[in-house]
Protein backbone atom coordinates (compact mmCIF):
# COMPACT_ATOMS: atom_id res chain seq x y z
CA UNK A 1 0.00 0.00 0.00
CA UNK A 2 1.03 3.34 -0.59
CA UNK A 3 1.92 5.65 2.43
CA UNK A 4 4.12 8.75 3.11
CA UNK A 5 5.97 8.12 5.99
CA UNK A 6 7.41 11.18 7.84
CA UNK A 7 11.45 11.01 8.37
CA UNK A 8 12.58 11.15 11.66
CA UNK A 9 12.93 14.70 12.69
CA UNK A 10 9.64 15.47 11.00
CA UNK A 11 7.94 12.56 13.07
CA UNK A 12 9.03 14.21 16.44
CA UNK A 13 7.79 17.52 15.10
CA UNK A 14 4.41 16.15 13.98
CA UNK A 15 3.87 15.52 17.47
CA UNK A 16 3.56 17.18 21.39
CA UNK A 17 3.08 15.80 24.62
CA UNK A 18 -0.06 15.29 25.97
CA UNK A 19 0.53 14.47 29.72
CA UNK A 20 3.84 16.92 30.56
CA UNK A 21 5.12 14.01 32.18
CA UNK A 22 9.23 13.00 32.97
CA UNK A 23 7.41 9.46 32.20
CA UNK A 24 7.34 10.55 28.07
CA UNK A 25 10.56 10.56 26.60
CA UNK A 26 11.58 9.80 22.77
CA UNK A 27 14.94 8.48 21.37
CA UNK A 28 16.93 11.21 19.49
CA UNK A 29 14.55 12.63 16.94
CA UNK A 30 11.56 11.05 17.97
CA UNK A 31 12.73 7.96 16.18
CA UNK A 32 10.96 5.97 19.23
CA UNK A 33 8.67 7.28 21.40
CA UNK A 34 8.70 5.17 25.10
CA UNK A 35 5.36 5.80 27.10
CA UNK A 36 5.84 4.96 31.02
CA UNK A 37 3.23 3.84 33.72
CA UNK A 38 3.71 4.14 37.50
CA UNK A 39 1.38 4.87 40.19
CA UNK A 40 1.38 8.36 40.04
CA UNK A 41 1.57 9.46 36.49
CA UNK A 42 0.75 7.94 33.39
CA UNK A 43 1.86 9.67 29.67
CA UNK A 44 0.39 10.25 25.74
CA UNK A 45 1.22 11.93 22.81
CA UNK A 46 -1.03 13.56 19.87
CA UNK A 47 -0.81 14.76 16.40
CA UNK A 48 -0.60 18.57 16.02
CA UNK A 49 -2.47 18.04 13.17
CA UNK A 50 -6.27 16.63 12.31
CA UNK A 51 -7.12 14.78 9.79
CA UNK A 52 -10.46 13.53 7.92
CA UNK A 53 -9.95 10.49 5.98
CA UNK A 54 -6.75 8.29 4.74
CA UNK A 55 -4.76 5.95 5.86
CA UNK A 56 -2.86 6.26 9.54
CA UNK A 57 -0.42 3.32 10.86
CA UNK A 58 2.06 3.04 13.79
CA UNK A 59 4.21 0.36 14.81
CA UNK A 60 4.43 -0.44 18.91
CA UNK A 61 5.46 -2.90 20.87
CA UNK A 62 3.79 -3.38 24.01
CA UNK A 63 3.93 -3.82 27.94
CA UNK A 64 6.01 -7.37 28.80
CA UNK A 65 5.34 -9.65 32.00
CA UNK A 66 2.38 -8.90 34.70
CA UNK A 67 0.59 -5.90 32.73
CA UNK A 68 -2.89 -6.63 34.03
CA UNK A 69 -4.84 -3.61 34.23
CA UNK A 70 -2.76 -1.37 31.91
CA UNK A 71 -4.23 -0.03 28.62
CA UNK A 72 -1.96 0.81 25.67
CA UNK A 73 -4.29 3.09 23.74
CA UNK A 74 -3.82 3.96 19.75
CA UNK A 75 -6.74 5.94 18.71
CA UNK A 76 -8.18 8.96 16.72
CA UNK A 77 -10.49 11.75 18.61
CA UNK A 78 -11.81 14.86 17.64
CA UNK A 79 -10.92 16.40 20.52
CA UNK A 80 -8.42 16.39 23.28
CA UNK A 81 -10.84 15.13 26.41
CA UNK A 82 -14.02 13.04 26.41
CA UNK A 83 -15.34 15.38 24.87
CA UNK A 84 -20.03 14.50 25.41
CA UNK A 85 -20.09 14.77 20.88
CA UNK A 86 -16.79 13.40 20.31
CA UNK A 87 -16.20 10.69 17.37
CA UNK A 88 -13.42 8.16 18.09
CA UNK A 89 -11.46 5.37 16.57
CA UNK A 90 -9.79 3.16 19.03
CA UNK A 91 -7.24 0.55 18.72
CA UNK A 92 -6.98 -0.45 22.53
CA UNK A 93 -4.41 -2.99 23.98
CA UNK A 94 -5.48 -4.79 27.39
CA UNK A 95 -2.48 -6.00 29.65
CA UNK A 96 -2.47 -9.32 31.10
CA UNK A 97 -1.21 -11.64 34.01
CA UNK A 98 2.24 -12.93 32.52
CA UNK A 99 1.34 -16.08 30.34
CA UNK A 100 -1.92 -14.88 28.99
CA UNK A 101 -2.88 -13.35 25.98
CA UNK A 102 -3.03 -9.72 24.95
CA UNK A 103 -7.23 -8.63 24.13
CA UNK A 104 -7.36 -5.86 21.23
CA UNK A 105 -10.20 -4.07 21.31
CA UNK A 106 -11.43 -1.85 18.80
CA UNK A 107 -14.31 1.04 19.42
CA UNK A 108 -16.17 3.73 17.42
CA UNK A 109 -17.42 6.37 18.71
CA UNK A 110 -20.37 9.20 16.74
CA UNK A 111 -21.38 12.37 18.73
CA UNK A 112 -20.29 10.67 22.07
CA UNK A 113 -21.86 7.50 21.28
CA UNK A 114 -19.64 4.34 21.49
CA UNK A 115 -21.01 1.14 22.74
CA UNK A 116 -19.34 -0.72 19.59
CA UNK A 117 -16.74 -2.98 20.82
CA UNK A 118 -15.20 -5.97 19.18
CA UNK A 119 -12.10 -7.99 21.23
CA UNK A 120 -9.97 -9.92 19.29
CA UNK A 121 -6.59 -12.27 20.55
CA UNK A 122 -3.75 -11.72 18.39
CA UNK A 123 -1.68 -14.29 16.64
CA UNK A 124 1.72 -13.53 18.05
CA UNK A 125 3.22 -11.98 21.07
CA UNK A 126 2.95 -8.46 20.77
CA UNK A 127 5.44 -7.82 23.45
CA UNK A 128 8.29 -9.39 22.18
CA UNK A 129 8.93 -7.21 18.79
CA UNK A 130 7.01 -4.60 17.06
CA UNK A 131 3.92 -5.52 14.82
CA UNK A 132 2.29 -2.04 12.72
CA UNK A 133 -1.47 -1.66 13.75
CA UNK A 134 -3.37 0.91 11.02
CA UNK A 135 -6.43 2.62 10.23
CA UNK A 136 -8.01 3.26 6.95
CA UNK A 137 -10.92 5.78 7.26
CA UNK A 138 -12.92 6.71 4.31
CA UNK A 139 -16.59 7.42 3.62
CA UNK A 140 -17.53 4.13 2.54
CA UNK A 141 -15.83 2.15 5.21
CA UNK A 142 -13.62 2.30 8.25
CA UNK A 143 -10.83 -0.74 8.17
CA UNK A 144 -8.58 -1.95 11.52
CA UNK A 145 -5.54 -3.65 10.74
CA UNK A 146 -2.84 -5.77 12.42
CA UNK A 147 0.34 -6.25 10.19
CA UNK A 148 -1.89 -5.07 6.98
CA UNK A 149 -4.86 -8.39 7.99
CA UNK A 150 -8.18 -6.46 8.63
CA UNK A 151 -9.39 -7.79 11.98
CA UNK A 152 -12.68 -5.46 12.02
CA UNK A 153 -14.58 -3.77 9.01
CA UNK A 154 -17.05 -1.18 10.08
CA UNK A 155 -19.37 -0.36 7.11
CA UNK A 156 -21.17 2.75 6.42
CA UNK A 157 -24.70 2.46 4.42
CA UNK A 158 -24.38 5.20 2.30
CA UNK A 159 -27.22 7.62 4.00
CA UNK A 160 -27.33 10.37 6.87
CA UNK A 161 -26.98 8.20 10.11
CA UNK A 162 -25.68 8.79 13.44
CA UNK A 163 -23.54 5.56 13.63
CA UNK A 164 -20.68 6.34 11.38
CA UNK A 165 -17.79 9.25 11.66
CA UNK A 166 -17.30 10.72 8.60
CA UNK A 167 -17.77 15.05 9.64
CA UNK A 168 -14.96 15.65 11.74
CA UNK A 169 -11.36 15.50 11.55
CA UNK A 170 -9.80 13.80 14.12
CA UNK A 171 -6.21 14.17 16.04
CA UNK A 172 -3.88 11.12 16.67
CA UNK A 173 -3.05 10.08 19.97
CA UNK A 174 -1.10 7.26 21.47
CA UNK A 175 -1.49 6.79 25.47
CA UNK A 176 -0.55 4.47 28.63
CA UNK A 177 -3.17 4.53 31.41
CA UNK A 178 -4.35 2.20 34.44
CA UNK A 179 -7.94 0.86 33.80
CA UNK A 180 -7.96 -2.28 36.17
CA UNK A 181 -11.49 -1.63 37.07
CA UNK A 182 -12.28 -3.69 33.65
CA UNK A 183 -9.18 -3.84 31.25
CA UNK A 184 -8.11 -7.63 32.78
CA UNK A 185 -10.79 -9.77 33.14
CA UNK A 186 -13.57 -7.90 33.74
CA UNK A 187 -11.83 -6.09 36.52
CA UNK A 188 -11.26 -9.30 38.59
CA UNK A 189 -7.25 -8.84 38.12
CA UNK A 190 -5.93 -5.71 39.42
CA UNK A 191 -2.85 -4.00 38.21
CA UNK A 192 0.43 -5.17 40.36
CA UNK A 193 2.38 -1.51 41.04
CA UNK A 194 5.28 -3.51 42.01
CA UNK A 195 6.25 -4.23 38.73
CA UNK A 196 6.04 -0.42 37.20
CA UNK A 197 6.95 1.07 35.34
CA UNK A 198 4.98 -0.19 32.60
CA UNK A 199 6.33 1.15 29.18
CA UNK A 200 5.21 0.75 26.01
CA UNK A 201 7.08 1.56 22.71
CA UNK A 202 5.77 3.49 19.41
CA UNK A 203 7.97 4.13 16.13
CA UNK A 204 7.29 4.55 12.24
CA UNK A 205 4.29 6.78 11.94
CA UNK A 206 2.72 6.50 8.40
CA UNK A 207 0.20 8.68 7.36
CA UNK A 208 -1.20 9.48 3.89
CA UNK A 209 -4.43 11.80 4.34
CA UNK A 210 -6.24 14.92 3.78
CA UNK A 211 -4.50 17.32 6.47
CA UNK A 212 -7.35 19.38 7.68
CA UNK A 213 -7.06 23.33 7.62
CA UNK A 214 -10.05 25.82 8.56
CA UNK A 215 -12.57 26.39 7.88
CA UNK A 216 -12.35 23.68 5.05
CA UNK A 217 -9.47 22.41 3.05
CA UNK A 218 -9.57 21.44 -0.47
CA UNK A 219 -8.88 18.08 -0.30
CA UNK A 220 -12.30 16.87 1.38
CA UNK A 221 -13.55 17.43 -1.90
CA UNK A 222 -11.30 15.52 -3.57
CA UNK A 223 -10.35 12.49 -1.40
CA UNK A 224 -11.47 9.98 -4.79
CA UNK A 225 -7.85 11.01 -6.11
CA UNK A 226 -6.10 9.09 -3.42
CA UNK A 227 -5.60 5.38 -3.18
CA UNK A 228 -7.40 5.35 0.20
CA UNK A 229 -10.78 6.23 -1.48
CA UNK A 230 -10.75 5.03 -4.85
CA UNK A 231 -12.92 1.96 -5.74
CA UNK A 232 -10.88 -0.96 -4.24
CA UNK A 233 -10.34 1.13 -1.13
CA UNK A 234 -13.96 0.75 -0.54
CA UNK A 235 -14.39 -2.75 0.16
CA UNK A 236 -11.87 -5.89 0.76
CA UNK A 237 -10.24 -7.33 -1.90
CA UNK A 238 -10.32 -11.24 -2.36
CA UNK A 239 -7.21 -11.92 0.07
CA UNK A 240 -7.90 -9.27 2.76
CA UNK A 241 -11.75 -11.37 2.74
CA UNK A 242 -10.03 -15.07 3.25
CA UNK A 243 -7.57 -12.87 5.93
CA UNK A 244 -10.74 -11.43 7.60
CA UNK A 245 -12.74 -14.78 7.61
CA UNK A 246 -9.61 -16.50 9.64
CA UNK A 247 -9.83 -13.80 11.82
CA UNK A 248 -13.85 -14.01 12.40
CA UNK A 249 -13.44 -18.09 13.10
CA UNK A 250 -10.21 -17.99 15.11
CA UNK A 251 -9.48 -14.81 17.54
CA UNK A 252 -12.99 -12.94 17.44
CA UNK A 253 -13.75 -12.92 21.54
CA UNK A 254 -16.31 -10.30 21.39
CA UNK A 255 -18.44 -8.72 19.14
CA UNK A 256 -20.85 -6.36 20.57
CA UNK A 257 -23.44 -7.03 17.53
CA UNK A 258 -24.12 -10.55 18.86
CA UNK A 259 -24.22 -9.55 22.02
CA UNK A 260 -28.25 -9.97 22.77
CA UNK A 261 -28.16 -9.64 26.45
CA UNK A 262 -26.81 -5.97 25.84
CA UNK A 263 -28.83 -5.63 22.74
CA UNK A 264 -32.07 -7.07 22.29
CA UNK A 265 -32.63 -4.73 19.36
CA UNK A 266 -28.99 -4.90 17.59
CA UNK A 267 -27.80 -1.10 16.23
CA UNK A 268 -28.56 -0.42 13.25
CA UNK A 269 -25.25 -0.88 11.48
CA UNK A 270 -25.27 -4.16 12.69
CA UNK A 271 -27.03 -5.77 9.87
CA UNK A 272 -24.50 -4.19 7.16
CA UNK A 273 -22.76 -6.83 5.57
CA UNK A 274 -18.86 -6.68 5.64
CA UNK A 275 -17.96 -8.43 2.89
CA UNK A 276 -19.70 -6.39 0.10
Amino acid sequence: MKTRAYSPIAQYYSYMAVFMAAASCSSSYGQIWYLSLDKDTGCGFQTKQRYRFGWFSMKLKLVGGDSAGVVTAYYMCTENGAGPTRDELDFEFLGNRSGQPYLIQTNVYKNGTGNREMRHMLWFDPTEDYHTYSILWNNHQILFFVDKVPIRVYKNNGEANNFFPNEKPMYLFSSIWNADEWATRGGLEKTDWKKSPFVSSYKDFNVDACQWEDPYPKCVSTTTENWWDQYDAWHLSDSQKMDYAWIQRNLVVYDYCKDYERFPTLPVECPLSPWE
